[in-house]
């Protein structure tokens, strides 16, 4: 069996920007704020003593009504040295992010997915674009406050038809 992750070098690095998720059973879990999000992944990558050299997944959660309403969850690995790590960032609304692209190439792919499904914007992306819905498609189907059936158009007759005032159905 792997280790425990050392992260105590990382939490007095960052201070109180920082903290431990004491929560998380199944794997180490840390807090960071949007604005520190890029500067504690370029140091869990380059760290010689973490390498974690390898993003496995980005997924967003929307927890409408409640505020902060978005969370960011980045799933990371440590090949050398057989650690898994996840990152928690609390977003507001409208959701913005900084891209994570320079640090791990593979973030274009999982920040698409998650713009196309949550709406969650992140700054610097390279080619922030849909990758399941088509260019057309109206709004984010994953967000909890997407009409079941979608929107009325010329693809979906059968959807929720938008309010006059721009809300939602």
């Amino acid at each position: 069996m792997a280790e425990a992750v050392p992260l105590a070098g990382v939490l007095g690095r960052f201070g109180s920007k920082v903290t431990l998720d004491e929560s998380a059973a199944d794997m180490p879990c840390l807090w960071v704020p949007p604005e520190a999000l890029t500067e504690l992944c370029l140091f869990l990558r380059d760290s010689a003593d973490l390498q974690f050299n390898f993003l496995s997944d980005i997924c967003g959660v929307d927890f409408h009504p409640e505020e902060p309403r978005f969370l960011l969850v980045y799933h990371l690995a440590s090949i050398p040295n057989h650690w898994r790590l996840r990152l928690k960032c609390r977003l507001g609304d409208p959701p913005v992010a900084p891209t994570v692209t320079p640090v791990w190439t593979t973030a274009n792919w999982h920040e698409r997915e998650t713009y196309d499904m949550y709406g969650i914007h992140f700054d610097g992306h390279p080619d922030l674009r849909r990758i399941y819905m088509w260019d057309g498609f109206d709004g984010f189907p994953m967000r909890r406050d997407f009409p079941l059936r979608g929107y009325k158009d010329e693809m979906n007759p059968l959807g929720a038809t938008r309010r006059d005032d721009g809300g939602r159905a």
